[in-house]
């Protein structure tokens, strides 16, 4: 009898559990799981709006005579080489300055550098444009202090388009990654960095050879999760080009093609989901690339 009881209070709080679970289930099938065979069985045909019919393979050939999709790879994977590497060393060196308690106003600092990345994407955006206009505060202050002879076109000129998106991006992610290595930080033994500094280790080999290491777990981490956003980006595009990828499409990302092709130009359904599996493959490559680089090789 006690192990009949036992065995019923069993699928009793079993059957409990399932139901408080089952709301968060329904809802991410709903909305994760469904959404991603759906955009893998639309990305097997083709044709404008709802006049789709099925055509195989026709996206994939469409894509490799797509000019403007080699353009938009391009620039992401632009922003992904040169973006991340140098927001991931920023957030490392701010990291390591601001772990010193006996550094003034760090609380200040801290919060300082860590809130562009909880401001209003659409407010800083405006902002950005307003300052690197043609006749912005940018503009005004490099000429001032005499390092331009007349304005750059940081919104019409290729390079430097590419240039203040890679900094917008710089300006409000750093400090997410900061915190994470600030945190990671905090939980190294200061004994370590005072045994080497007995033996006279310099400050840079310290950082290098010391504080890299023991944050390899945390910078793995905070490396993939800014692939994934860089590979992803829109929000930034979007909106300090209207949507347009400016000028000739040289900031164009794949996210933002997809956008156009679905909402922007005579809907592509198809096209758009075919391109949007592009990015899947993008993110787990690199991502495994990562993992790859830094295995334990013990």
């Amino acid at each position: 009898m006690a192990a009949g009881r036992t065995g019923g209070l069993k699928r009793y709080y079993n059957l409990n559990g399932w139901l408080f679970i089952a709301p968060a289930i329904a809802l991410i099938s709903i909305f994760l799981v469904y959404p991603i065979f759906r955009s893998l069985y639309l990305s097997f045909f083709t044709g404008k709006g709802m006049m789709m019919k099925f055509g195989g393979t026709a996206n994939v050939i469409r894509l490799w005579n797509d000019p403007v999709f080699f353009q938009a790879l391009k620039n992401t994977v632009t922003f992904f080489v040169v973006q991340v590497p140098i927001m991931i060393l920023l957030a490392l060196m701010l990291a390591s300055v601001l772990n010193n308690d006996r550094l003034k106003f760090i609380g200040f600092f801290r919060t300082a550098i860590f809130l562009p990345c909880v401001a209003s994407l659409v407010a800083y955006s405006v902002l950005f444009k307003s300052m690197f206009s043609v006749d912005g505060v940018v503009n005004q202050a490099l000429m001032a202090i005499g390092l331009v002879g007349s304005p750059i076109g940081w919104l019409t000129e290729p390079f430097w388009a590419k240039l203040l998106v890679i900094l917008a991006i710089t300006w409000r992610w750093t400090g997410y990654n900061m915190i994470f290595y600030l945190a990671a930080l905090q939980n190294i033994d200061k004994s370590i960095y005072e045994a080497a500094r007995i033996d006279g280790v310099p400050a840079w080999a310290r950082f290098f050879y010391i504080t890299i290491p023991m944050l390899k777990p945390v910078i793995l981490f905070t490396t993939i999760i800014s692939t994934i956003g860089t590979i992803q980006l829109f929000d930034e595009v979007y909106n300090l080009t209207e949507g347009r990828g400016s000028p000739a499409n040289s900031t164009l990302t794949l996210s933002l093609y997809i956008y156009n092709l679905t909402f922007r130009f005579m809907p592509s359904f198809g096209y758009a989901a075919t391109l949007s599996y592009v990015v899947v493959l993008m993110v787990a490559l690199f991502s495994f690339l990562q993992f790859y680089a830094v295995r334990d090789r013990s």
